[in-house]
């Protein structure tokens, strides 16, 4: 172990294909809960473009990565309540375009605010006579663009840029360039342009319907233009929600740019990312007045942000900054699922009796066999099962609602338990680098409980004991016996002579039947020394069989799991190696071998993240599962920060 309005958010999935060698894997959209009102990735469906004349048409563009259903949604002007409308398509999807017809009409001055099946606002646009005709569109970017009047015809159920002027007018140069909802609320304005611009009568409103909108210069500080490549701050006297939106107008009632967040947005900040242009991220650190700098932000060219969160810290609940942040590995590729990710369990939630609480939480391992079920190693001697309630991972009640101590073979002394899965016979496999009773010396171990075991303390079924065979980590130093086993994963046999690896001990193709005491898979340990994996047949009278190490090519290894629905060894490494997870496969040469390493999602915080595990791909829903993340240190953002005191993370990953 390296030393106002919520609504509830779940995360968006990568639409892109997942591509290993000679593997495809394609993750679309996740699935949405059918309980739940608003979709997900609805704050990334924008109005893209709008007439007053004809039709009085309305076009919609997803600038998010994920399909929206449109189902049960509603629009309204300045003069009517909500009504239904008739879109193109029921589903908007990633980058594409829905266009309807206003069931009431659109004046010549108007406001239009489109609203999801749960009341959420989704978008808003307002404008002043003639401004919307032909239409208004936005310029520069659909769906993130700056908002003129178009000079050609419209361009609906398309890309706007033919019907843009060739320059747009100094106002729409301006720009929402950050945004917090933490407390103080603030806004920043950019002027992107090359002269002043006046916003003396500039307006904001948030996405509250009952709120009259108020004027910048009336906020605090006063501001009544922005200079030219520079910023404006001032707090919203309106106050800003964990789950809202800032509409900005200019003096007519135009519209000069908005941004909505989803739940957990905003905080610290939310940020364009690059600095006046690029799309809102959300940022671990606000930058207001100065340029933005996006650290901790969502990536993918998409809003990423982090969902949930809340509650005070309790006794004996002590949150510990990370510490032996590294580099990623060369190579390494973006994080393949959604932006978008979940804090799902309660705060301070795995407080024992043993250590310094509410952290620690390390090893995760979904159970193959009832994938509703996530074990999780706690470092000072606990083993969790785990469920979902509620969306978010807790104990399960009917096994123990406070966890497990786990001992040493003969019940003796304190497992410093990092790595967990579950073997082909349903036992629980949990890893320990030493005893914390005596945190000095390694103690490299492999212990096997049976989950169905009663009490409230466990002791191993077998246990097998690979100390000697890691001299270095002995030196007298905790620290040196604190960098053992940190993670293991059950591989089974089938995966490994399907493709053809081969057994290092023979120098042939692995055969089972060479070693037939030791069940139906290997077991693949991670040393946080090295970043090696050291492979075990792990046998029922007690021995082992060692067949040599593997190279994730990365500096330590903090989780090990497989992965039957990409057919992969999955090796994490947290802050250290720049919180990335490496895929490993059987090359041609019946070599284990890296294929590709992914980061986390950018929204995720920096931290001591040292348990990964990805549902079985029988939870698939719409070519998504789930993925879940262990905060040894509970730190999140720091203080005051929504992850402040959690452990788990939860996001999506492609089936």
């Amino acid at each position: 172990m390296p030393t106002s309005d919520s609504r509830a958010g779940v995360a968006s999935v990568c639409a892109a294909a997942l591509t290993f060698s000679g593997l495809v894997a394609t993750g679309l959209l996740a699935a949405q809960p059918a309980a739940a009102a608003d979709p997900v990735g609805y704050q990334n469906v924008r109005i893209n473009e709008v007439t007053s004349s004809n039709n009085d048409t309305v076009e919609l563009y997803n600038t998010g990565s994920t399909a929206v259903s449109l189902s049960g949604w509603k629009m309204s002007d300045d003069s009517f309540s909500p009504q239904s409308f008739t879109p193109s398509a029921s589903t908007i999807p990633a980058g594409g375009f829905v266009t309807f017809d206003s069931p009431k009409g659109l004046g010549d001055s108007d406001k239009l605010v489109i609203y999801t099946a749960g009341g959420a606002v989704a978008d808003r646009v307002e404008w002043a006579a003639g401004k919307a005709k032909p239409a208004m569109a936005r310029c520069g970017g659909d769906g993130t663009g700056a908002w003129v009047t178009g000079t050609t015809a419209a361009t609906f159920g398309a890309a706007n840029a033919s019907g843009c002027p060739t320059s747009v007018p100094s106002a729409s140069r301006v720009r929402i360039n950050e945004v917090t909802s933490d407390g103080s609320d603030t806004v920043e304005l950019y002027n992107g342009g090359t002269s002043a611009v006046g916003i003396g009568s500039w307006k904001y409103v948030d996405s509250d319907t009952s709120h009259s909108p108020v004027s910048v210069s009336s906020s605090s500080p006063s501001a009544t233009s922005v200079p030219a490549g520079g910023y404006v701050t001032f707090d919203s006297a309106l106050g800003l929600g964990d789950n809202d939106s800032l509409f900005l107008t200019d003096g007519n009632g135009n519209s000069i740019d908005s941004v909505t967040w989803a739940t957990g947005g905003a905080k610290p900040s939310d940020q364009r990312c690059a600095n006046g242009t690029g799309w809102f991220q959300t940022s671990a650190t606000a930058t207001l007045g100065s340029a933005n700098t996006c650290s901790g932000g969502g990536g993918g060219g998409q809003t990423g942000h982090l969902l949930g969160g809340g509650g005070s810290l309790t006794s004996g609940c002590t949150p510990e900054a990370p510490s032996g942040t590294g580099s990623a590995p060369a190579g390494t590729s973006a994080w393949p699922g959604g932006l978008d990710v979940t804090i799902s369990d309660n705060v301070c939630a795995f407080t024992t009796s043993t250590g310094p609480e509410g952290r620690d939480v390390s090893g995760l391992a979904f159970d193959p066999a009832n994938p509703s079920v996530l074990w999780a190693a706690k470092n000072k001697n606990w083993l969790y099962k785990l469920v979902k309630s509620n969306g978010k991972w807790v104990p399960d009640p009917s096994w123990s609602a406070t966890g497990k101590q786990i001992r040493f073979a003969g019940g003796s002394g304190q497992p410093d338990s990092e790595g967990v899965t579950v073997g082909g016979n349903g036992h629980v496999y949990v890893t320990s680098e030493r005893d914390n009773a005596d945190n000095t010396v390694p103690k490299d171990t492999i212990m096997e409980f049976d989950p169905a075991a009663t009490g409230s303390t466990l002791t191993p079924v077998h246990q097998w004991d690979m100390t000697s065979q890691f001299p270095q980590l002995d030196t007298g130093s905790k620290d040196d016996a604190n960098l053992g086993f940190e993670g293991v994963g059950y591989v089974p046999d089938s995966w490994l002579t399907a493709n053809g690896w081969t057994d290092p001990l023979t120098g042939a193709a692995y055969d089972p039947a060479n070693y037939p005491l030791h069940g139906s898979g290997l077991y693949f340990a991670g040393l946080e020394w090295d970043g090696t994996l050291h492979v075990y047949g792990l046998n029922s009278d007690g021995t082992f069989t060692t067949f040599g190490t593997v190279s994730t090519g990365k500096a330590s290894v903090m989780d090990v799991t497989f992965d039957a629905g990409t057919q992969r060894i999955v090796a994490t490494c947290d802050n250290t190696c720049g919180e990335t997870h490496t895929f490993l496969k059987v090359n041609a040469a019946g070599a284990i071998v890296p294929d590709v390493t992914y980061t986390n999602p950018a929204v995720m915080p920096v931290d001591n993240l040292e348990g990964f595990a990805i549902a079985p791909t029988s939870t698939c829903v719409n070519g998504s599962r789930e993925a879940v993340w262990s905060d040894d240190g509970v730190y999140g953002f720091g203080s005051g920060s929504s992850a402040y005191g959690h452990a788990l993370y939860s996001g999506t990953f492609p089936c």
